[in-house]
Formats: C-alpha cells, sequence, structure tokens
C-alpha cells in the first residue's frame, strides 16, 4: 500500500494552502482512515479496467443513478435507519470515486483534483477557523459565506449573482427556499413572520379569485406557484424546512392510506369498492394509533 502524504499543497485561483499550517490534530487525520480510503480508490480503478460494464459508462450514463442514491441516503435518515444510512452513503461515495476516474480516463482532472479544490474552498470560506476573522454567529459565518462566494466569481471575471450556486435541477421547494436564504442574506427578504403570512393570504386570496373567475390552466399554475412561493418563505422565518416537511407529510399519508387498503383488505374489498364515508373512519384509525 502506498505511503499517503499528509502534506498536501493546494494550487488554487484564489487560495493556496499546505495543510500541515492547518491545525489538524492526528486524531483528524487517523479518522480518514487513509489505507482503507487507498483501497476503495483502487477497487473502482479495477473495476473500471475489468468490468465491461463498468468500463462503459459515463457521467451521462450514471448521473440519474448518483440522483438515486442520494435520496436513497435521505430516505434512511429519514426512517433514523442508521444501519441503512451507513450503506447509502458507502453508495454515494461510490459514485463520487467513480465519477472522479470517468474524469481522470478523459484527462478532465483527478479525485485529487477533486480533494485539493474542495480543501481549499473550506478554507478559504472559514476564515473564523481558519483565519484570524472572529463572528459573532451562524448569520455572520453565513454572510461571509456569500461575500467570499461573491469575490471568487469576480476573480473568475464572471458577473456575480447571489442567487448564483443554485442548481436548477434541484427539487423546486428546495429550490426556491434556497433562493430566498441568498436573498434574504443580502437584505431582499421581509422585516417580519407576520409580513411573510400576509404574503401567503395575499397571494391565496388572488388564486381563489382566479379559480372562481374561471381562469386558464396557465394563469392558475402561476399563481399557485406563487402561493408556495409565499409559504416556503413563511416557513424560513418559522424554522421548517419545507422539503422536510413536504416528505413527513407524505410519509404519514402513506402510513394511513396503506393502513386504509390493510383493513379493507382483511374484509376481502379494495378502495374501489368501499364508500368514502368508510375510507375516512379507517382513515381516523390510523391517525387515532399515531397519537401517543
Amino acid at each position: 500500500m502506498p505511503a499517503v502524504c499528509h502534506c498536501l499543497a493546494i494550487s488554487n485561483p484564489f487560495f493556496s494552502v499546505d495543510t500541515d499550517a492547518l491545525g489538524l490534530t492526528a486524531a483528524d487525520r487517523a479518522a480518514a482512515h487513509a489505507d482503507l480510503y487507498a483501497d476503495f480508490v483502487a477497487v473502482v480503478r479495477r473495476l473500471r479496467r475489468e468490468c465491461p460494464w463498468d468500463r462503459e459508462q459515463t457521467h451521462d450514463s450514471v448521473k440519474h443513478l448518483t440522483i438515486e442514491e442520494a435520496f436513497e441516503l435521505v430516505h434512511a435518515i429519514d426512517e433514523g435507519d442508521a444501519e441503512a444510512t451507513k450503506k447509502e452513503l458507502g453508495d454515494l461515495f461510490l459514485h463520487v470515486l467513480f465519477h472522479a476516474h470517468i474524469a481522470e480516463t478523459e484527462g478532465a482532472f483527478t479525485i485529487r483534483d477533486v480533494m485539493e479544490a474542495e480543501v481549499a474552498k473550506l478554507v478559504r470560506r472559514h476564515p473564523h477557523v481558519f483565519g484570524e476573522a472572529a463572528v459573532s454567529g451562524t448569520s455572520e459565518v453565513l454572510r461571509n459565506w456569500e461575500a467570499i462566494k461573491q469575490a471568487e466569481r469576480r476573480e473568475e471575471g464572471a458577473a456575480p449573482s447571489v442567487l448564483d450556486g443554485v442548481a436548477e435541477a434541484m427539487p423546486a421547494l428546495l429550490r426556491a427556499e434556497r433562493v430566498q436564504e441568498k436573498a434574504a442574506a443580502v437584505g431582499f427578504d421581509f422585516p417580519s413572520a407576520g409580513e411573510a403570512w400576509a404574503k401567503v393570504d395575499e397571494e391565496i386570496g388572488e388564486l381563489h379569485r382566479l379559480v372562481e373567475a374561471g381562469a386558464e390552466a396557465e394563469a392558475l399554475e402561476d399563481e399557485f406557484g406563487d402561493v408556495l412561493f409565499a409559504l416556503v418563505n413563511y416557513a424560513r422565518f418559522v424554522g421548517v424546512v419545507p422539503e422536510n416537511a413536504l416528505r413527513r407529510t407524505l410519509g404519514k399519508f402513506t402510513r394511513r392510506f396503506r393502513h386504509v387498503e390493510a383493513r379493507l383488505g382483511a374484509a376481502g374489498r379494495t378502495p374501489d369498492d368501499a364508500s368514502l364515508a368508510e375510507m375516512d373512519a379507517l382513515w381516523d384509525e390510523a391517525k387515532a394509533s399515531e397519537r401517543p
């Protein structure tokens, strides 16, 4: 097994650092399990050499699987399943190494390049940890992070926007939250939760008026989007992550509806031949069973 050097000189357009100067402890470095990590990388490289399927894959051909693994990890976390979380983290880690090796074989970059760039970014954006900056709390950390990102973009010659970095491929609810957080970080936000809720009321009223007027689907969709966006804004003020909240509600609905199906199935019936009143009663039964 080749030795792993801990003195990692990092080159970056905006930053250069020797990790020996970062105040990392021996325990920090031991936690990396460098020998096992080297084996993991070596296994991925051998698979890409010798397995026909692995050898044929590209970034495009496996990107949907990468997304799937990320969602499976989130599901394991939602379930509080430590064993499944461990497994899904491993699967996602595999995808990081797999994509990095694809890039290496294409001559684009290596896994070392990935790690160097990420370590440099983390150090650069945490001057309160690795530098002399002082912060009063989390909100100041986030403001500094955004300011440093904007400075990086200017150094790259790009016209910076506070909304840069919010991936368009993100789920819409999560993307709405991230866009609002970034706008709020530069002061573009409601002054209070009460005013954010007033906007929710306003948007619901506008949607209701359009529905009553028989508006076309496109107009309804546009206004419904405004309602959702306003609700996401209010959620930030009351400390709720909308994506998590909706996932929780979906899980609750799924459990209760499956209870309805199971109870009907035990009597040789299906929801198709049950009345709404019967299903509502079974729904209430499921709901009652979940109460402490």
